[in-house]
Parts: structure tokens; sequence; C-alpha cells
């Protein structure tokens, strides 16, 4: 299907918005969750892009019982031959609720293939709706969950309290071996194993369509987390996605973009922090005062700042210190 024709068409169906409107860095009317915790819905609501691609957007924001702890965009893309899904949320009964909403916009046609673009507890923790069998990771993301899965389970009941009813990690079967061009159903796309937010980031591109699942790699008017994180090859890697030209982008959190804007816009923040961080280890600064100067004011209207801030700077200026110290 033409991008322009499938942006620009209004379809008007009851569980799901069709993308329309001008072209803008922010795509327009990606349809947001609407989450009640005293009934523990989520909201979900499914958006479709272009040639099969649907997108169920998550809150920008941080952690949450108010959000349900949803704050990752998944998806789910649809042909002849059935449903390929992209990362399954935070709780058991998110991945119930994204699979009936799926179920409903595909007609309940087989799910293939179910992917978790990395290791983080919100592209996984949802599996438990899904048949195992179509369970799929690289093998350093299946390592990775399989490693952190206890861990994820035990702080996430804590931060989410009843939305994670139930919640038991299921670890992906099938092996992701990353290649220029594999077969998604009918179509060709292209997959590729990246790092930087973890030591395996998985890209989903569709080169007719031009629409790219940037996974974790890439965060918009959000402030990147950063507990895996290893900014030097992050910033290589986003170099690398740019250099595909994406028509549309869908980050693991922030809204979805037109264009390279949201991978811009992740590159500048990374970029402006490996220097701060380098300069500030360099003159011998103190952690607390690198936390308290604060991020330029481009980055201050960012969701979760300064609270993700502070856990960059946590997270990564030890390494740094180290590093202006002369070690490794």
């Amino acid at each position: 299907m033409n991008l322009c024709k499938a942006v620009c068409a209004i379809v008007a169906v009851s569980m799901f918005t069709v993308l329309a409107g001008p072209v803008l860095a922010e795509l327009p009317n990606v349809a947001k969750p609407t989450p009640n915790k005293s009934t523990l819905d989520y909201g979900l609501k499914a958006t479709r892009l272009a040639g099969g691609w649907y997108v169920i957007a998550g809150v920008n924001d941080d952690f949450s019982q108010a959000n349900g702890c949803n704050i990752i965009n998944t998806g789910f893309y649809v042909d002849e031959a059935g449903v390929y899904v992209i990362n399954t949320g935070t709780s058991r009964i998110y991945g119930e609720q994204q699979r009936a909403l799926i179920d409903s916009v595909s007609k309940s046609k087989p799910v293939k293939q179910v992917v978790a673009l990395n290791l983080h507890p919100d592209y996984f923790l949802g599996n438990q709706a899904y048949p195992k069998e179509a369970l799929a990771a690289t093998k350093l993301t299946i390592q990775g969950i399989k490693a952190e899965a206890a861990l994820y389970e035990t702080n996430l009941y804590r931060l989410c309290g009843d939305w994670m009813k139930g919640t038991e990690s299921v670890f992906p079967a099938q092996t992701i071996v990353p290649g220029k061009l594999k077969a998604l159903g009918d179509k060709p796309i292209e997959t590729l194993e990246l790092k930087g937010h973890t030591d395996s980031d998985l890209v989903v591109f569709d080169p007719e369509s031009k629409v790219m699942w940037a996974g974790g790699l890439v965060f918009y008017q959000r402030i990147v987390t950063t507990p895996h994180a290893k900014l030097k090859p992050w910033i290589e890697s986003l170099k690398k996605l740019q250099a595909l030209k994406p028509k549309v982008v869908v980050p693991s959190h922030g809204p979805v973009s037109w264009g390279s804007e949201a991978i811009d816009q992740t590159l500048d923040y990374l970029s402006w922090l490996d220097k701060r961080l380098t300069d500030a280890a360099n003159m011998g600064e103190e952690m607390n005062d690198v936390m308290k100067q604060g991020a330029p004011e481009r980055f201050r209207n960012f969701a979760a700042y300064p609270a993700e801030f502070y856990r960059n700077v946590t997270n990564l200026y030890p390494l740094y210190e180290k590093q202006a110290l002369g070690g490794f």
C-alpha cells in the first residue's frame, strides 16, 4: 500500500483508529490509552499506520499505578497468514487485553510470532497471553530476560500493584537471527541487531512502507532510560537508523513520529549527555553537582525529567569517572 494513501485515508472502524492528518514531526491522531485503575482496564487502542502495521500507544510518562505502568508502545502486523506482535507490555493483564484488541482487528487470525525487541520488562511480561512457541527474541535478549526476570517481577509488583496480578515471566522459545531481509508473512523486512540501550537492541524496518520499530534505541519527547546503557555504541546505532531514512518511527517510549525526528532528538540528547559526563569527569566534578546543574532547556520539557535524568547520571557517571582516572 502506498504510504501517503495509508496515512491520509480515513476509515471509520469502531475498534481502531486509522492514521490521518497533516505531516508533522509527531504523527497526529494516534489513539492514546485510557487506563482505569479501579477496573484494571488499560483502555488500549490500535492505530493503523501503513502496510498492515498497527501501533498500540502507551502513556509518555514514568511507571505509575495511575497509568497501569503502561509506558511502552507495542504493535502488530496483519496479513493473510496471521498476526505478528511486537512487545507484549508490562503484565499478564496487559498481554490479555492486547491480545483481545488484536483479535478484534485481525478477526482472530492466528498469532505467528511475538517479538520482544529487548530484555526490559515492558517488552515481554505480557507473554502469558500468547502461545509459547510463538515467543521470539535475539539470543542475547533471551539470556538477559532469564537473568533479570525475577528482579523485574519483584520491582514491578511493588511499583504497579494490582495491575501485575498473576504475572509470571514466560521466556521466548524462538531465537531470532537478524538479517538483511527476512520474511514477515508475505512481507520482506529488515531486522537489525544493534546495541547501546542494551547489549541487543532489535530494530524491525519495513523497506516498503518505511515504518521502523526502533525499540529502546529511540525515545521521543522523553528522557531515556539507562540501566543497561552504553552511550557511545548507542550513538553509533542511531546514526545507522538515520541512514535508513524511515518515514514513520515507532519508539518504544514517546509519540510515534514522522521521518527521523525522534531518532534525531534521541541522538541530540545522548550526544549532549556523553559530552557533559566526559567533561564533568575530566574536571573532577561531583555527581551531585552534575545532577544539580541539570540538562539544557531544550530537554527540560521531556517526560520523566528530572527524575530520569538523575537516574542517567547515577547509572553512567561512575564509569566516566573511572575512565577519567585512566581506568577501563
